[in-house]
């Protein structure tokens, strides 16, 4: 697929017709470059779909970019934040502060962002870095991929179950759940445009990070969420899809396939790995024999450790089918875990 992808200097405000625009807001210092806001307007003032990273200059990329639509972020009615990272729910606790706004997420992820404020982040890193030894992650890499994290976003004042209407006069923008990239994602689809935002589920040229954590538990399975919640997309048929990053594009159901295939693909080419090693491996050496973008030697920790991630959620869906297995099964908890081929 041909990359539409422009940088965040090219960007602007944009009427996307219907009362609904899109405000680019910039991520410092993240590749992805920018989080597509979505502002719909209503006759009670509008409602913004996510708000961006917390950030002074994404503050005012947001607040500036709504002036330049007409809109004051002071008479934002409230935000649904489609799931809780930094990205997308960063900004939501400022427009609130400014406009009285309410604050709407999934109850999943709601519930992921009380436990950030109540664990605190001294406690979150030695979490981390048990997991990541448990992975079988040297020493070096522990400490690297245990660095800062952002504060958690503003807890939301309001909760959205699967098929709920957002509180949005005049429009008929509907709930739907799905988990995956985070337990509570949500997409929103705009039912009487035949519209979709996407959040990150559906994206047009990447695929969203789908992880585990910690990386060893065994009570979720996030890529058979996942596929599930692309099979749920799809069968709201080929609406305009209005994503977080990237671009908008046409028929969110053919790229959800897509995106399903992609993964039933890196599934297979997991089951042929774990079988031609002939021995359990674990998760950190899984994860280095894995083909990424880059390769493995040139990751840095913070991305050796999403790719682990990443390589868990596989390993446990692999699981969820029977097609692979921890070994020895039974492993005392807190030992190092490693995965084989299923006999």
């Amino acid at each position: 697929m041909k990359s539409l992808r422009r940088p965040y200097s090219e960007q602007r405000p944009t009427d996307l017709g219907g009362g609904v625009w899109s405000v680019p807001v910039p991520i410092p210092g993240n590749p992805l470059g920018y989080t597509l806001i979505y502002a719909i307007e209503s006759p009670a003032g509008p409602v913004l779909v996510d708000a961006g990273w917390n950030h002074p200059d994404a503050w005012l990329a947001l607040r500036d970019g709504l002036a330049a639509t007409g809109m004051d972020i002071r008479e934002v009615r409230g935000v649904v934040v489609t799931h809780f990272h930094p990205d997308h729910a960063g900004l939501a606790g400022q427009v609130r502060q400014e406009s009285g706004a309410w604050i709407a997420m999934h109850e999943a992820d709601a519930a992921l962002i009380r436990s950030m404020h109540e664990t605190g982040e001294s406690v979150r890193r030695v979490e981390r870095a048990g997991m990541l030894r448990r992975a079988g992650a040297g020493a070096a890499e522990v400490e690297a991929a245990t660095a800062y994290r952002p504060e958690p976003p503003a807890t939301p004042d309001r909760t959205l179950d699967d098929g709920d209407l957002v509180d949005l006069p005049g429009r008929r923008l509907r709930t739907v759940w799905t988990p995956g990239h985070t337990p509570g994602h949500i997409c929103l689809h705009l039912e009487d445009a035949d519209r979709l935002f996407t959040g990150d589920h559906v994206l047009p040229s990447i695929t969203p990070h789908i992880g585990i954590y910690p990386y060893d538990r065994t009570d979720m399975d996030p890529l058979g969420d996942f596929l599930a919640s692309l099979e749920k997309v799809a069968e709201l048929g080929t609406l305009e899809a209005l994503p977080a990053h990237e671009w908008i594009f046409q028929d969110t159901a053919g790229r959800a396939r897509e995106i399903s295939t992609h993964h039933e693909e890196k599934l297979a080419s997991l089951t042929a790995l774990l079988a031609e090693a002939g021995e359990p491996l674990t998760i950190w050496e899984i994860a280095s024999r894995m083909t990424w973008k880059r390769p493995w030697d040139e990751l840095p920790s913070m991305l050796r450790g999403l790719a682990a991630a990443e390589a868990a959620a596989h390993l446990r869906a692999l699981e969820v089918r029977g097609q692979a297995r921890r070994a020895p099964e039974g492993e005392p908890e807190g030992d190092t875990v490693r995965f084989a081929v299923h006999s």
